[in-house]
């Protein structure tokens, strides 16, 4: 009886003992952070602001909205100090400053610390086959760890989506926090997805099939919105990149369009002027190639396949004359191995469509080389489904090309129209509506593709830099003027 009742005690001792370590741990972090925080400030040390990006070095839409906005911030406030918290240990500061400024053609001088964090391979989804939205963001929380003790900044900006070291900064650091939001780490979506059995990237065959494992999946997502949720509780200012992603904030995070937690919707910048400026490319009715343009990165929600199949689809609605004369360029960055592979697999799947004289990859390419890109084609090209915004979508509209995006997302609510008489692009959901589009607009008279793209044109200077910027600081200045 003795020996049953000691076994009963054993778990609950040690579940005890793992609170009250946990406890201690946040109490001592507190008290730590206010007796840092009190040091700097006899110390006379300037105000501090922290952009939380561990892959700053990137070179993707989401680190230009990085480094966009610390440039508004050096501009606005150039008597704070500037950190970047980045995990890119093989890339010294004077490289990564290098590369924005070939990539975005943005200059950001020398005021910029960074932060250099050795445990940012607990972010990789591949080391979390299941469960691998929990162990994300536990990853983060690691991560987050080791940059509140590596710099304790006044502010603190989370532009990646990593909303769990929000409350680590929030209340353990005593920071006045917040965060750009580019796609929800959950989304309703996705739970309806679970709902109905519908097979994705997020919701595989073996789950679809089993109600019961459908059901877990279920309660899993659920258990994991309500935690997405209180961590999103701890950020004193939320910006997010869309209509999309703003509605699904709202609902997940329950926030509202107006009072203490509200969302503010801030496009991400496009490099607009200098897109606007180049000239248009020749009209295809000159005779000269056809070239189709996509511009992401080489991730599976680009869906890369997708962009091929429509092609072999294109290739069955035109002349063998018209279809010799059409080439689909697909640009992106990789930001390791496994992306690497990715272009590797899409090569061979070009083979095996017999697509390799049509289609050509370009990687890791610098910003000029991507501007003469968009100038010689006159089609874009976007297949991401519940794209949170779309920034290629935008860059290839301001270089005056016809989009056909997808019918999802961003491109749907924000970006691209098509009613007729305002039309200045096309959307599509499969590759029969992609090769459909794309063969719409072969066939269009040059009048009409001029007027479509002139259309694109004029229809994206909300998504400028000029106006990131303006909205940017128009939001944060509050955080900033509490500090000063």
């Amino acid at each position: 009886m003795v020996s049953c009742l000691c076994i009963a005690i054993l778990p609950i001792g040690a579940v005890a003992a793992i609170i009250a370590a946990v406890i201690g741990y946040i109490y001592f972090g507190v008290n730590y952070c206010r007796k840092v925080r009190t040091r700097l400030k006899k110390e006379g040390k300037p105000p501090s602001v922290a952009f939380f990006h561990p892959y700053c070095n990137a070179g993707g839409g989401g680190e230009r909205v990085l480094w966009c906005a610390v440039k508004a911030v050096q501009t606005r406030f150039p008597n704070w100090k500037i950190v970047v918290y980045t995990g890119d240990l093989n890339a010294s500061p004077e490289a990564i400053v290098k590369k924005v400024r070939q990539t975005f053609n943005i200059s950001l001088g020398d005021g910029v610390q960074f932060i250099y964090l050795h445990q940012r391979r607990w972010l990789e989804a591949d080391r979390y086959p299941y469960f691998t939205l929990m162990g994300q963001a536990v990853g983060s929380v690691i991560l987050g760890i080791e940059a509140l003790i590596a710099f304790l900044p006044d502010i603190y900006i989370d532009t990646m989506g990593w909303s769990f070291t929000l409350p680590l900064f929030s209340y353990i650091g005593g920071c006045t926090t917040g965060c750009y939001i580019h796609y929800p780490t959950i989304s309703t979506d996705m739970l309806r997805r679970v709902v109905s059995r519908e097979v994705t990237l997020t919701n595989k065959a073996r789950v679809a099939r089993s109600p019961f494992l459908s059901f877990a999946k279920f309660v899993y997502y659920r258990m994991f919105a309500s935690m997405y949720s209180w961590a999103g509780s701890f950020s004193n200012t939320i910006m997010v990149n869309s209509s999309w992603t703003e509605d699904h904030i709202n609902t997940i995070w329950r926030c509202c369009a107006s009072g203490a937690k509200a969302t503010y919707r801030i496009y991400p910048p496009c490099d607009t002027s200098a897109l606007k400026a180049m000239p248009l490319s020749p009209d295809i009715s000159a005779g000269g190639p056809i070239k189709i343009i996509s511009v992401g990165q080489f991730r599976p929600e680009k869906n890369h396949p997708l962009q091929l199949k429509s092609m072999y689809e294109l290739r069955q609605l035109v002349s063998e004359t018209i279809w010799d004369r059409v080439k689909l360029v697909i640009i992106g960055s990789c930001r390791g191995a496994e992306d690497h592979q990715r272009v590797k697999d899409m090569n061979d799947f070009c083979r095996h469509l017999s697509l390799e004289n049509n289609v050509e990859f370009k990687v890791n390419v610098p910003y000029d080389e991507l501007k003469q890109e968009l100038c010689s084609s006159m089609i874009g090209l976007h297949a991401m489904y519940n794209e949170h915004f779309g920034i290629g979508v935008v860059e290839c509209m301001a270089a005056g090309q016809i989009m056909v995006a997808n019918r999802s997302g961003g491109p749907k609510a924000d970006i691209v129209e098509e009613s007729e008489g305002s039309r200045n692009g096309y959307l599509a959901l499969d590759e029969t509506e992609y090769a459909r589009a794309f063969a719409t607009i072969i066939k269009l008279s040059p009048n009409v593709r001029t007027r479509i793209r002139e259309a694109a044109r004029s229809s994206v200077d909300r998504f400028s830099t000029q106006e990131f910027e303006k909205n940017f600081l128009q939001t944060v200045e509050p955080m900033f003027s509490q500090i000063v």
